[in-house]
């Protein structure tokens, strides 16, 4: 079974979160501010690179504006839209 740290589906989330993240114009750091995070740590979630669990999802998404719900909404979305579903 393949590993969900480098799955296609994690891919297009970590894309969505970068997106997000882009489209309310937060940089890496300022975005680890909000979140308690370094740009370091930052840099490695978007890259795949540092694992995200859920309860730092929630915190990006309330970050970016949004909420886990809308965020895993938008999220299934892009998954069918990509045939994983």
């Amino acid at each position: 079974m393949e590993k969900s740290l480098y799955s296609e589906r994690y891919k297009v989330m970590l894309d969505l979160i970068v997106e997000s993240r882009e489209s309310v114009r937060l940089t890496q750091a300022a975005l680890g501010r909000a979140i308690h995070k370094s740009q370091p740590t930052v840099s490695k979630m978007e890259s795949g690179e540092r694992r995200i669990d859920v309860a730092e999802l929630a915190e990006i998404a309330t970050a970016l504006g949004t909420t886990l719900p809308a965020f895993v909404k938008e999220l299934t979305f892009r998954w069918k839209e990509a045939g994983f579903m």
